[in-house]
């Protein structure tokens, strides 16, 4: 109803749904995700690899982008493990279809190393700050 009242397009509004969100209710969050893919809008799992046991049900949620938590980003460049776990997450999420974004990029050396690693996109206070919407980026 609100799409047909304000024109704006579907595939440009994104919904987020947090992973810990989504474990509390699975079949709940399946049903308003797909309702929401349905009207063409893309829907992305946030927060994605801080909840107990995230490979186990992501083939349930049909989300459009898998975000990787931005506690992984900001370190993988101090720590090998937490490299692994972005290059993980990123692969098993193209494998599935699925877009990626990187959160909390605050640096060219983060930016450079997710391009490499073939992440999709990024979102960070090196990317842009956040904004109003009523204020297009320049």
């Amino acid at each position: 109803e609100q799409f047909e009242q304000t024109g704006a397009p579907r595939n440009k509004v994104a919904f987020e749904i947090t992973e810990t969100a989504a474990m509390q209710r699975l079949d709940e969050a399946a049903q308003i995700i797909q309702a929401l893919r349905d009207l063409g809008c893309p829907v992305a799992l946030d927060d994605f690899g801080t909840g107990l046991s995230s490979y186990a049900y992501l083939n349930t949620l049909p989300v459009d982008q898998i975000k990787i938590d931005g506690w992984f980003v900001q370190r993988m460049d101090e720590s090998d493990a937490d490299l692994a776990v972005v290059k993980s997450i990123n692969e098993l999420a193209h494998f599935m279809g699925k877009e990626t974004v990187a959160e909390s990029v605050e640096s060219q050396a983060v930016l450079e190393r997710l391009t490499d690693l073939g992440v999709d996109y990024a979102q960070g206070y090196w990317i842009h700050k956040p904004q109003y919407l009523d204020k297009p980026a320049s």
